[in-house]
């Protein structure tokens, strides 16, 4: 049930992390905010595909 997504971030655009999450419980695109060490700092990454 779990989905592989991955994580970019705003800013920069660029593919940082991976993770998973449960399609049937959160149906909308994951939003998180991490450490960019492209940025070198906390933005807020997104969902892509």
């Amino acid at each position: 049930m779990r989905d592989k997504v991955t994580l970019a971030c705003t800013e920069c655009d660029r593919r940082n992390y991976m993770t998973t999450r449960n399609k049937k419980i959160q149906q909308n695109k994951l939003e998180m905010k991490k450490f960019c060490s492209h940025c070198r700092k906390h933005v807020v990454h997104k969902e892509t595909k």
